[in-house]
């Protein structure tokens, strides 16, 4: 069992440097408590997600950090000139010493690709195109390639990412389809659905991949961790009141619901499918013990921070979770610390 981080990067009422800075200074905490990899989506005009240019941002994680991983969850490959995002991961692999993670999709939001200019129909068969692309430019010395949006001939690649072939790719992943085309990319993981759900998506993972053994399959919650219930509780309870505002922000200015269908309305309503914690280190070591073996996946994913937690909280939620549940939960499924 690992651990990871998943960030929406979303807004709350600091100014904007402020807001920043405190998200940087939590890349330290992940860094400096042994987390795996640092998860972050890439949302564009909503405040769901203030990390609109993830190569920008991490790379400045990537100068806060020491072994922390990094990974845009996802580059949204068709908002991208393909040359330009390769040359980003090149050079934020060498930048990090070789932990730079993608993950990579074309976009769930048609607000979003609509502002692009893109064509949200259109964006299934660019992103299949990109993605090539991005592979070939990865992995070649000379880029060649001729398709129906893009064109390239002897473009010499001067820049190389330090892991080889490429850095580990990653994919959301919410139905057994969708697993089983990760699975053939040869890509991580990370779904957020209930742990129900996620049994035949695994299995769907599993049977698409030799060597599924050796691939991270995420889950991630929304983790809050307090010296008693009801404090953690109460604060989650309130944070995510904003972030719930800031998920439907798009949708509610266009008028309609969510593409996938309505988030719970409360905390409350996400703890009770099985999506959120908040309580005392044991409490949340036995729900996500109990939770990681019914889905049974092998990576844990917390979204410690959404909506106005307050940064103090943040970090004692995080240094709780560190200190007090990791360990619960490596003992429990046998495993060791990222870092060895």
């Amino acid at each position: 069992m690992e651990f990871g981080i998943f960030d929406h990067v979303d807004r709350n009422a600091a100014a904007l440097a402020d807001y920043y800075e405190r998200r940087l200074a939590l890349t330290e905490a992940y860094d400096r408590h042994g987390f795996y990899c640092y998860h972050v989506a890439e949302h564009h005009a909503t405040p769901l997600g203030l990390a609109s240019s993830p190569s920008v941002y991490m790379a400045a994680v990537a100068q806060r950090t020491k072994e922390l991983r990094l990974c845009p969850l996802v580059y949204l490959l068709p908002f991208y000139h393909p040359l330009r995002l390769i040359e980003e991961i090149c050079i934020l692999d060498q930048m990090s010493r070789g932990r730079m993670q993608i993950g990579v999709g074309r976009g769930i939001s048609p607000f979003e690709t609509r502002y692009y200019g893109l064509d949200p129909d259109g964006t299934r068969a660019l992103f299949q195109e990109e993605l090539q692309i991005l592979l070939k430019g990865l992995t070649q010395r000379t880029l060649n390639h001729e398709g129906p949006a893009h064109r390239f001939v002897d473009v010499p690649m001067e820049l190389e990412p330090l892991q080889k072939p490429h850095p580990p790719l990653w994919m959301g992943v919410n139905r057994p389809d969708a697993a089983e085309n990760a699975a053939r990319l040869g890509a991580n993981t990370v779904s957020l659905v209930p742990p129900e759900a996620l049994p035949p998506i695994v299995e769907a993972y599993r049977r698409a991949r030799k060597d599924a053994d050796g691939a991270k399959l995420g889950l991630s919650f929304f983790i809050v961790v307090g010296d008693s219930d009801a404090e953690a509780q109460a604060h989650a309870a309130r944070a995510y009141e904003r972030w719930y505002a800031s998920f439907n922000h798009l949708y509610r200015l266009h008028g309609r619901g969510p593409m996938l269908g309505e988030q719970p309305k409360s905390f409350a309503e996400m703890a009770a499918i099985r999506r959120a914690v908040a309580g005392t280190p044991d409490r949340v070591a036995d729900f996500l013990a109990k939770a990681v073996k019914e889905a049974g996946v092998n990576y844990t994913l917390g979204q410690f921070v959404f909506g106005d937690l307050p940064h103090e909280v943040a970090v004692h939620s995080i240094d709780l979770f560190a200190a007090k549940v990791m360990p619960a939960l490596r003992t429990a499924f046998g495993a060791v610390p990222a870092s060895a």
